[in-house]
């Protein structure tokens, strides 16, 4: 029995924690230090830029600075990826009273959905299930709307940098206190180039981490300060295409079934979505849970092989793919939040602290909310004047979150994901009684593995992956292109990986990387093969993290450049 957990990576999250190192009179100090340029900082960054403004005496106490967002991508959105059809409830509260939903770079409401559950030829409508029921939702591109949380945070008083990775989290005394930004412009072996930059500590009253999904601080403070929740987290892998196609469409679209398989013996969890984007734009992408266990899955390919069906292949007839890009997304639900969600001198808000509900489909909102309570909290410490490092000085952020319908929705549905172990049937009807009993099953808590535990199966899966057409279908390193990488050829290899595993792990690796990462080498006679890996291919999209690897921060500004994700 070969697992990818048994061949883990040269890296534990202890390497993300550390004092700060530059002499005093070479930090710089800002008052509040967001790592993340997504929902849930931009959110945190604009609450504090509201709050700042009705009280400037607390601002003015902060210095300079007093609220920076660091963000790794070339601009806040390059990064960014969803589905997304959003609930607009928090964006809605977040700027209550200065901006209606129609002043927003959001669609219009959803007009109507369809679910239908696919063999490879058929679709069966079937009626939407409660948790896809989206009257009153918005369809959004996350990367759209995360530069416009950028302008209105700037115009709110945050400084953002861009092209700026968080390398460490900057512990002093048991407290944290700020973070270490990234070197920029290295070789591949580490030397310094002629445009060499190197990293800053960046001392903060209070750090707010937000950097979505498998966030690198977010796992050493989590492990450093011991929260873990009671349950491992774990994570889909989402692939998606952004399609011009004439008339574009005017309801969303979400499938199950095909060409996923149903046996519990696979454990192939996911579905599909399209979505109407405005005009004759159209979103279509495949969702695939990584606890599977055959390694010929590749979800990019999936992704190919759904568009070869009769009702999505009539959806995109004529038109053409435009766009690409991959993300996880964090699935463990509400066993595996943190057991607490501060720490002396942190906050942990969004997805990277794991606020995601995977029946719903919906983690946009509970990002934006979360990331506006963390500022509240925030603010609430400074304004007091004490000492925002203190044990319990930020403790009101876990009170406002449990108090929140951030936490009664994510408790409700809290083991509706991990019945699918069981298969799609038995998974579908236990997952249906937890909905009419609001989680509660027989036995509580349904127990969860890690990712990387799953059991690795070989089969020939992979040969009824359809060729590469160029139209309708596309291989990886085309899409890697429609994503916009910029990563530069000679920057440091980001990925930590263990590089001598059996053919069977090598072989999972190459399939489930979307961007051709992963390539198998030469055979070492020992049973073991070389795993060769091409870091700038990367669109940092995490898979590897969840199936034994680790992705580290790379140098800011590279990856993807995402438009309209």
């Amino acid at each position: 029995m070969t697992r990818a957990s048994d061949f883990p990576p040269p890296y534990t999250p202890k390497h993300a924690v550390a004092a700060p190192t530059d002499a005093e009179d070479e930090r710089i100090e800002v008052g509040v230090a967001i790592v993340g340029g997504g929902p849930a900082g931009l959110a945190a960054a604009i609450r504090l830029g509201q709050l700042f403004e009705d009280d400037p005496d607390t601002a003015e106490r902060l210095g300079d600075v007093p609220i920076a967002v660091i963000e790794k991508g070339k601009q806040a959105g390059s990064h960014l990826l969803s589905g997304a059809v959003m609930n607009p409830r928090a964006i809605a509260k977040l700027f209550e009273g200065r901006k209606t939903l129609d002043e927003m770079p959001i669609g219009e409401p959803v007009k109507g959905e369809r679910v239908y559950v696919l063999s490879k030829r058929g679709a069966l409508p079937i009626p939407a299930p409660p948790t896809m029921r989206n009257h009153g939702n918005r369809t959004v591109s996350l990367s759209q709307l995360g530069r416009w949380l950028a302008e209105q945070a700037e115009e709110g008083g945050a400084m953002i940098l861009p092209e700026t990775s968080a390398t460490k989290v900057l512990v002093s005394d048991g407290k944290v206190v700020g973070v270490r930004t990234g070197d920029k412009g290295r070789g591949r072996d580490g030397e310094e180039l002629g445009n060499f930059e190197p990293g800053a500590d960046l001392v903060a009253k209070v750090t707010i981490l937000a950097e979505g999904v498998q966030g690198y601080l977010t796992e050493a403070a989590v492990d450093h300060f011991g929260l873990r929740g009671t349950a491992p987290q774990t994570w889909e892998l989402g692939v998606k295409e952004v399609w011009r196609v004439p008339g574009g469409i005017d309801k969303i679209v979400h499938t199950m079934g095909w060409p996923l398989r149903p046996g519990a013996q696979f454990r192939e969890f996911g579905g599909s979505f399209i979505y109407p984007m405005g005009g004759d734009l159209l979103t279509v992408g495949m969702v695939v849970g990584l606890d599977y266990r055959d390694a010929a899955i590749s979800p990019h390919d999936l992704l190919q092989e759904l568009k070869t069906h009769p009702l999505i292949r009539k959806l995109l007839a004529g038109g053409e793919r435009i766009e690409w890009g991959a993300k996880t997304i964090s699935s463990g639900g509400f066993y595996a939040l943190p057991k607490q969600v501060h720490a002396p001198g942190l906050l942990l808000a969004g997805e990277g602290a794991g606020f995601v509900n995977v029946p719903t489909l919906k983690g946009v909102h509970y990002a934006i909310e979360t990331g506006r309570l963390a500022a509240e909290s925030a603010y609430e410490a400074l304004r007091q004047g004490g000492a925002p490092h203190a044990l319990a000085a930020l403790a009101g952020y876990d009170d406002a979150i449990r108090e929140s319908y951030v936490w009664s929705d994510l408790r409700k549905v809290r083991n509706m994901r991990q019945v699918f172990s069981k298969g799609f049937f038995v998974g579908g009807a236990l997952a249906s009684l937890a909905q009419v009993t609001g989680g509660r099953l027989p036995g509580g808590q349904v127990p969860s593995h890690p990712d990387a535990d799953a059991e690795v199966v070989v089969t020939g899966r992979d040969s009824q992956y359809p060729a590469a057409d160029g139209k309708l279908t596309f291989d990886k390193l085309s899409s890697v292109f429609a994503s916009g990488n910029k990563t530069r050829d000679d920057q440091p290899n980001h990925i930590r990986l263990e590089t001598k595993v059996p053919a069977e792990i090598a072989k999972l690796w190459t399939a489930l990387c979307p961007a051709q990462v992963y390539e198998v080498g030469g055979s070492d006679g020992e049973g073991r093969v070389s795993v060769n890996v091409n870091p700038s291919n990367c669109v940092q999209c995490g898979a590897i993290t969840a199936k034994g690897g680790r992705l580290t921060p790379p140098e800011g500004g590279s990856g993807p450049e995402y438009k309209g994700m």
